[in-house]
């Protein structure tokens, strides 16, 4: 806070975030933070006193931030003092960083948490030689002394491969799963995003509940997705592999696939007309997220899990079960819950054959009704 104040001038990184700021564009605007937010923190103390409430107000609607931890002491005043403003970030001890869900990107061996669960071999130094240091722009890539790519989640939850909602930080993507701190209609009505859990069975068969597979379980993917825009840097277009174009039930794009049906149900999924640009043969992968339908730790014991088979012999179409109505609940010690029902979460992974091997996602989110 000491970089904060009304005697202090705006760094040229302050200028140019009020002059984003101040753009007329209605866009969002996501501001990632790879250390302190005393920028940011300086530039809305400015806005605060040179605009109306109502002024000041719309600009705050047009920020998204997601911190790499709190690594100064304006995390907290911004949290605190605009809790309007969508702000993702783990909270832990001051320093305590192999605690906070951005380090499953590459951590697990310096931090020591989930060993044996994520794939380190895409993480390691001789990995990284043989795929990112190559051609001009990767000898530029650093040897790293920590974790490589620390900061990076901020980067990957912006991508839109299929499977991350910008807005919806409870949705998991590559950048990570985060939830809302405070959900009741009193006190602030803050919109921090803080760590939650995935339950994933790692690389060594061994089930892991933790934040920070949030991050390491799609490791594979991303990093081959790192892999092969390398490639793209040192190959013709057709010289490189490319992603799969997902089509489902005729929809092609990277937005979710939004249905509703009764519980009890079973819904055709049919993406038969995805193809591959490079004419590689395509995996399909269908499986159900629970967590972004859950309200807490374990969501196995809240969120019954839908009944996926296929209907031919790729998996390009399949039926999807959806739970009957007693198997509902507000919370694991209520009874049957008829209202309300959740939002469930069906995700689609199409990989290609290609060196390195790519994916694609597609969301289905099924809003069940009675």
């Amino acid at each position: 806070m000491q970089a904060v104040g009304d005697d202090i001038p705006l760094s040229e990184g302050g200028a140019l975030l009020m002059e984003r700021i101040m753009h007329p564009s209605s866009d969002p605007l996501w501001i990632l933070c790879w250390g302190g937010s005393n920028v940011l923190a300086q530039v809305l103390y400015r806005l605060r006193s040179t605009h109306t409430k109502p002024e000041f107000a719309a600009l705050r609607a047009k920020l998204r931030v997601y911190t790499i931890s709190d690594q100064d002491d304006t995390g907290a005043w911004i949290r605190g003092t605009f809790p309007d403003i969508l702000y993702i970030a783990s909270v832990h001890a001051w320093n305590h960083y192999g605690m906070a869900t951005w380090t499953g990107i590459s951590g697990d061996h310096f931090y020591r948490f989930d060993q044996g669960g994520p794939n380190f071999e895409k993480c390691s130094k001789q990995w990284i030689r043989d795929n990112i240091q190559l051609g001009p722009l990767g000898a530029e890539y650093p040897d790293y002394t920590i974790i490589p790519e620390g900061d990076t989640p901020t980067f990957l939850y912006l991508i839109q491969n299929g499977l991350g909602v910008p807005e919806k930080p409870d949705y998991g993507s590559w950048g990570g799963r985060y939830c809302l701190a405070d959900v009741s209609d009193g006190g602030l009505r803050s919109k921090h995003y803080m760590d939650a859990a995935d339950t994933v069975v790692g690389k060594d068969g061994e089930t892991y509940v933790s934040n920070h597979a949030t991050v390491w379980r799609w490791r594979d993917t991303f990093q081959n997705d790192f892999a092969a825009r390398m490639q793209w840097t040192l190959n013709a277009l057709d010289g490189a592999n490319h992603h799969p174009v997902i089509c489902l039930n005729g929809s092609f794009g990277s937005s979710p696939v939004h249905l509703s049906a009764e519980a009890g149900t079973t819904l055709r999924l049919d993406a038969s007309e995805t193809y591959d640009p490079d004419g590689d043969s395509l995996t399909f992968k269908w499986w159900h997220y629970r967590e972004p339908s859950a309200t807490q730790w374990v969501a196995s014991l809240e969120i019954e899990e839908i009944k996926i088979s296929a209907r031919d012999k790729e998996s390009r179409a399949v039926d999807a079960t959806l739970p009957g109505p007693e198997k509902f609940h507000a919370d694991p010690s209520s009874g049957p819950c008829t209202a309300n029902k959740q939002a469930m979460h069906i995700i689609l992974e199409v990989t290609d054959s290609g060196c390195p091997a790519l994916t694609s996602y597609r969301r289905i989110i099924i809003q069940v009704t009675k």
